[in-house]
């Protein structure tokens, strides 16, 4: 993407009607603004693999070890005939990094307890004005190799390799999954909660003994099983450590399916809920509590469910099945309060139930409450709930209650840049989108489509030649002129028998009332001044869930073309129409389409993900590309290369494989450099960057899966030429080197949280970022 002007930029971050006075204008006063307005960069960008437009324009940091690198000067030409990649988060030589907590930290009151894997979102709830203490959420999502040679299939060359829990947590799993594995499985994802403090000789936040520390996990409550009259009577713990011992710290739903489906569940449990689980990312409410997103629970409870909102069946071979977890009562958002230990954690149903990236909030006094969600599955909606009742103060406690009543709205996006917010309630006409129209500007272009434009839609006997009632229906391009037919002209009543049932199934629903499918919703934030609604769209390729709007999206290459736009996301955003957010029509805009910058309208960054907004306005982002193509190698101990061909068309996805690392960038809102995308960190091998959260001069964030399904460093490089563009469109190819796994960040220095073993076991943590010299400002 070439640099957009000064006017591009003020038009899509301030919204037209503010973009004359948003680049002097700042959000709480911190820097004046002909500062904001003139300054340069007050950092060297880190130099990534690829080129970028900013390192014609800037010096830039080469790193070339742990902790080392060197700048080097803007020029013409850039590009790099090698690359080393470290095994490390790279930051700016005028920023430092370190270590505030890790896998398998014991800061709990009870000893066995320790912090989960995979940490994703993070939140910060203060205790002084001062943000130097407060409360830390972290999510955890999942779990994967190196955790356990467990979590791999059998046909993995890296099931007979060394792993990491017994060296991090002290203890051994057993040798073949049982219930103590997966009940272990499902206690390293929940989320944390840890008191911080910088309030310390070095100024840099650390973990805290404090009674209220505490993990909220995936079988928090599982000793309520014993109220069961089923065989999972007797399921109330996994093990015989403390921490292994079912407790009754269960949760509850609010909304229609707390009392119109979960009264029905096979678990006889009713409004009682065992853990929270899958968690990715998430969102903080004025008043001082977390919401948490569940996301890819498919593959541990049953997903699809019955006309009246419960699961189909258990599905064999899966930790629901183990448990007795009833899969309606999970995938959907939760309510914790990391203050009050009395305040039991909450699955707020009026929010839906499907595979939950986060929750962005307009919250304003006289105002409803309005939030945005995003599916982050291929095919996915982008959602808005708004509130029946108005908020009264932003700061008070009793605003949890309006999550139990109010509509969730599916975006339906028009090619013509606008949109409408259609409502799911059971009055709601069905109307799907069609998969010829769905698909059509890629039948168009390649004369096939991928999935056949697949648009799922909720199986029901009798309805398009269907026997049985319950899950999906394959609804496409081959079958849509006999089975589409029986889906239009009708009401969610006719397909479900509650409300609570309608949000139980909320993306099958969504499709059938013509909500858009989309290209993998991620991270949603609300701009804190223009109220306008960015979102971050990780990928277009269609898939085995759906295939997003390829009017809206790109969805494949469609050209052989060796620059041809391709198909790794992008940015856009949502202009509501109405100025409090609650009406049901909106404008849609797209700013940043994913691809290499030598690529058509490439802005230079590939699936992007979690996102936020400095205090300035500056939008922050990190990159979510698959562990499976970073650096143009396959996970696994063969280090097999996957293939980048800049002249092939179709499903590209590998082209990821040309950025390196995943990263950090941020786009400046004003200034010389506006609208550029520039280069902030990279993480350290086949990690994921995740979670961003400002307090004052520091950024912490979460260093999700380093070494992910790779063996744990032990000194073996590899190294390929790979294929990339330069920024005319022109191929190039560059010889890449990195380690095969990581050690990270038992790798680095003592000083920094690390322990300095070059070839020590790699740990999801959290971190933080800051200025070598602190101000009072991050940037």
């Amino acid at each position: 993407m070439s640099k957009l002007s000064r006017r591009e930029v003020l038009i899509f971050f301030a919204g037209s009607a503010g973009a004359a006075i948003f680049g002097d204008k700042l959000l709480n006063g911190v820097v004046n603004s002909a500062e904001v307005k003139n300054a340069p960069l007050s950092f060297t960008p880190v130099r990534l693999p690829h080129p970028l437009p900013i390192y014609q324009q800037q010096k830039n940091f080469l790193p070339t070890g742990i902790g080392q690198g060197k700048v080097v000067n803007a020029a013409a030409d850039i590009k790099l005939g090698s690359y080393n990649i470290i095994d490390d988060v790279v930051v700016p030589p005028e920023y430092e990094r370190y270590v505030i907590v890790s896998w398998g930290d014991r800061i709990f009151p009870n000893k066995d307890d320790y912090f989960g894997y995979n940490n994703d979102f993070t939140g910060f709830i203060p205790l002084r004005k001062t943000n130097d203490v407060g409360y830390l959420w972290v999510n955890h999502e999942y779990v994967s190799f190196p955790f356990s040679t467990l979590v791999v299939e059998d046909s993995s060359d890296l099931k007979e390799l060394p792993d990491a829990f017994e060296k991090v947590i002290g203890w051994a799993l057993p040798s073949s999954k049982n219930i103590e594995v997966e009940g272990e499985f499902l206690y390293n994802q929940g989320g944390s909660i840890v008191r911080i403090s910088r309030r310390n000789a070095k100024k840099r936040f650390a973990v805290v003994k404090d009674a209220k520390n505490r993990r909220i996990h995936g079988l928090s409550g599982l000793a309520i099983n014993s109220q069961r009259n089923d065989d999972y009577k007797n399921i109330t713990a996994w093990g015989s450590r403390n921490h292994q011992k079912g407790d009754k710290n269960y949760l509850i739903g609010t909304g229609p399916a707390a009392t119109q489906v979960f009264n029905l569940s096979s678990d006889e449990l009713g409004n009682k809920i065992i853990g929270t689980a899958f968690n990715c990312s998430g969102g903080k409410t004025p008043w001082g509590t977390i919401l948490t997103a569940e996301e890819n629970f498919q593959n541990s409870v049953t997903e699809g469910v019955k006309a009246n909102g419960t699961q189909t069946d258990y599905t064999e071979k899966t930790i629901g099945n183990t448990f007795g977890l009833v899969g309606e009562k999970y995938g959907w958002i939760v309510e914790i309060d990391p203050k009050n230990p009395k305040f039991r954690p909450r699955k707020h149903t009026w929010l839906g139930r499907f595979r939950h990236e986060n929750v962005a909030l307009r919250v304003e006094k006289g105002k409803k409450l309005v939030a945005y969600l995003g599916d982050d599955r291929r095919g996915g909606h982008t959602w808005k709930f708004v509130s029946a009742s108005t908020i009264s103060s932003p700061t008070s406690k009793t605003n949890s209650s309006l999550w139990e009543n109010g509509t969730l709205y599916v975006a339906r996006y028009n090619p013509d840049g606008t949109g409408k917010w259609i409502p799911l309630l059971l009055t709601t006409a069905t109307n799907p989108i069609t998969p010829t129209v769905l698909s059509s500007v890629e039948f168009a272009a390649l004369q096939k489509v991928q999935k056949e434009g697949l648009l799922p839609l909720p199986r029901r006997n009798g309805i398009a030649g269907e026997t049985k009632d319950g899950g999906t229906f394959k609804c496409d391009r081959t079958n849509e002129a006999k089975a589409l037919p029986d889906y239009q002209n009708k009401k969610l009543s006719d397909f479900y028998s509650t409300q609570g049932a309608v949000l139980s199934d909320a993306f099958l629903a969504a499709n059938l009332v013509g909500g858009t499918p989309t290209a993998r919703p991620e991270d949603i934030e609300v701009h804190p001044t223009t109220k306008e609604v960015f979102i971050a769209y990780t990928d277009g390729a269609p898939g085995s869930d759906g295939y997003p709007d390829s009017r809206i999206f790109q969805v494949a290459k469609l050209s052989t073309d060796a620059n041809a736009t391709q198909q790794s996301g992008g940015l856009y955003k949502i202009i509501e129409d109405s100025t409090d957010a609650t009406g049901l029509t909106f404008r849609w805009q797209r700013f940043a389409q994913g691809g290499e910058a030598g690529s058509v309208n490439g802005a230079g960054f590939a699936n992007v993900d979690n996102l936020v907004f400095d205090n300035q306005g500056n939008v922050w982002g990190v990159t979510d590309m698959s562990t499976g193509t970073h650096n143009g190698f396959d996970v696994g101990a063969e280090g097999k290369q996957t293939k980048i061909d800049h002249t092939t068309s179709g499903n590209v996805s590998d082209f990821t494989g040309v950025f390196g690392n995943n990263w950090l960038f941020f786009i400046p809102t004003s200034g010389a450099n506006a609208g550029q995308v520039t280069p902030f960190a990279y993480g350290p091998v086949r990690c994921e960057m995740t979670g961003p959260t400002f307090i004052g001069n520091t950024l912490i964030i979460s260093v999700q899966h380093p070494g992910e399904d790779c063996p744990i460093n032990d000194g073996t490089m590899l190294s390929r030429s790979i294929e990339l563009l330069d920024l005319n469109g022109t191929t190039f190819n560059q010889t890449r080197s990195l380690p095969r796994g990581s050690s990270w960040p038992s790798n680095i220095s003592k000083s920094d949280g690390g322990k300095e073993q070059s070839t020590g076991v790699p740990r999801p943590s959290v971190i933080g970022i800051r200025l070598k010299n602190p101000r009072n400002r991050f940037i």
